[in-house]
């Protein structure tokens, strides 16, 4: 760790009343206050791509694993054009990083991004706290002169993320084409636009974008405000062969817009067919659009080893997750949509598709970034079926047959 004697205080207290003093970083030029849901992740890589990952935003970010920064930070392993969390939170902050890609440290990249962060505590301790009474509130100050109970007051004054839409703010405003694949990293992408995907946009990741690109698809972002009519007038003029449903932050239940928009694309079945994948929030929202109902869970699930069970394949997955919501399996099952994923941990739906229209969806990322990439092959799926749309004949075998019930 760097000279600590150089570095401001700076405090993390809860809404139950708890207090963490340690140092700061990232932007500590002037005092800063800022008040946010607080959650953790138990990932152990992959710090730069969690803090770009827009499904964070107005969360302050816990991260489990006890040494923070070893690789630095590089524009490479980027998740969105910016750094999402409200403030970061460790135990110890690596002195020194080393990366053959890396151009800035994790605090002089934080600063860059406005981000106040928090260090030397016992991030073991915090965790307990949010594991036994649930993610809460809490106010991070740095440089600041307020006492230990005036943050608290301020925590405990903060509005809860339940009812939060925070899509609008992470989310594309105009329509972005999309070409870029994962690189030296992934797999020789097929012949260029052979498929065309239309993204709707509620904080997408952007590898979740290589993957698609990576099997040939040309991808078309667009705002998640984007009329229902505006998106079957694509697939009606033959210009679009599948939609993705992204992930992103907040509560799914206060996207209403969107959640309304889904619900008339998918009543426009069978007179339009639309190939519809979502990932996360946009899981919850085509469930949401269905009928069923989501709700918050106590801590949510967030980091790179959450291990799922496939219906489809009879395999255990290791996924990476981040989500605070789920999709009530009572209600899902009453709209006719069939379960195709259960996460083991608390058996919470992780996945289902509809048995009459070509339409799945998982609450985890099989784009991982970070994590592993088990699930990988749902991008092929997608793919799969809008191969079955354009050419019923060219398909193979059947998609997603049950292997197991869960």
């Amino acid at each position: 760790m760097t000279d600590q004697t150089a570095c401001p205080r700076a405090r993390l207290a809860l809404a139950d009343g708890s207090v963490f003093s340690g140092i700061g970083f990232g932007q500590t030029a002037s005092q800063r206050v800022v008040t946010a849901e607080v959650v953790f992740n138990t990932a152990m890589t992959g710090y730069q791509e969690s803090l770009t990952d827009p499904s964070y935003a107005g969360q302050i970010l816990v991260q489990t694993a006890p040494l923070i920064g070893n690789t630095g930070t590089n524009p490479v392993d980027v998740e969105s054009a910016r750094v999402h969390v409200a403030g970061f939170v460790v135990h110890e902050l690596a002195g020194r990083w080393s990366n053959f890609r890396g151009t800035a440290s994790l605090s002089e990249y934080l600063a860059t991004h406005d981000v106040p962060a928090l260090a030397g505590v016992d991030t073991r301790a915090m965790v307990r706290i949010l594991r036994t009474s649930g993610a809460m509130m809490g106010t991070l100050a740095v440089n600041s002169d307020l006492s230990d109970a005036e943050l608290v007051r301020l925590a405990r004054k903060a509005g809860s993320m339940a009812g939060a839409n925070l899509a609008a703010a992470v989310g594309c405003t105009t329509p972005i084409d999309w070409a870029e694949t994962r690189g030296e990293w992934g797999n020789n992408p097929p012949e260029c636009g052979q498929w065309r995907v239309v993204a709707l946009d509620c904080g997408v990741k952007r590898n979740i974008l290589r993957h698609l690109s990576e099997r040939g698809c040309v991808v078309r972002v667009i705002p998640h405000q984007t009329p229902a009519s505006e998106i079957i007038a694509l697939f009606e003029r033959g210009e679009a062969d599948g939609l993705f449903v992204s992930n992103g932050p907040g509560d799914p239940a206060a996207v209403e817009a969107t959640v309304a928009t889904l619900r008339t694309v998918l009543d426009a079945f069978p007179r339009v067919v639309i190939p519809t994948f979502g990932i996360c929030l946009g899981h919850q929202l085509l469930a949401l659009a269905l009928g069923a109902e989501t709700y918050k869970l106590k801590f949510g699930h967030r980091g790179a080893n959450q291990p799922v069970y496939s219906a489809l394949s009879g395999h255990v997955e290791i996924t990476s997750q981040n989500h605070g919501f789920a999709v009530d399996r009572a209600s899902l099952v009453s709209c006719g949509a069939q379960m195709t994923h259960v996460h083991l941990n608390d058996g919470t739906v992780a996945g289902f598709r509809l048995a009459d229209r070509p339409v799945f969806s998982v609450q985890y990322h099989p784009e991982a970034s970070p994590g592993p990439h088990d699930a990988c092959e749902l991008f092929d799926t997608f793919v799969e079926m809008m191969r079955t749309r354009r050419a019923p004949e060219l398909s193979g075998r059947p998609i997603g047959e049950f292997h197991t019930p869960v």
